[in-house]
């Protein structure tokens, strides 16, 4: 999950230097922090949240198949 951030976050940004994706697992659940440029935050997060809302989307659709449940927590 952490590289499937990783590749969605480089290619919104202007930055794709300063993206940083750590994960932090408890048990069954795991917790993937995203952090980028400050001047990049509005394109990750979008109008209304949509984009972080959409990149949240595609992580739990793809954590189904490993039976994980997956949070992603946008910083910068």
């Amino acid at each position: 999950m952490k590289e499937l951030v990783e590749v969605i976050a480089k290619a919104l940004v202007d930055h794709p230097e300063e993206v940083q994706v750590s994960e932090e697992k408890n048990g069954r659940n795991e917790v993937i922090v995203l952090h980028v440029a400050p001047s990049d935050m509005g394109k990750v997060i979008g109008k209304q949240g949509r984009i972080a809302k959409a990149i949240r989307s595609v992580v739990k659709a793809a954590s189904t198949k490993d039976d994980l449940r997956v949070d992603v927590d946008i910083r910068d």
